[in-house]
């Protein structure tokens, strides 16, 4: 998976990213071995609709995953 800017800054055109969430975590882990950082940079990117999840998680929110 790569993940890129699909749109302009600004753009209300901007296309989330589709992705399953073991990508994510897979592309994310690759950057930080912090279970932490990872959990929260999912959170941000699917609160933010900078990605949207496929697969066994499609549709979720990132409210799905927050346990705090």
């Amino acid at each position: 998976m790569r993940l890129a800017a699909t749109g302009t800054v600004g753009s209300a055109l901007a296309v989330p990213t589709q992705t399953t969430l073991l990508e994510l975590v897979k592309v994310i882990g690759e950057v930080t071995q912090d279970e932490r950082e990872i959990v929260a940079t999912v959170v941000h990117m699917l609160r933010s609709g900078s990605v949207e999840l496929v697969g066994n998680f499609r549709g979720s929110t990132a409210d799905d995953f927050t346990v705090f």
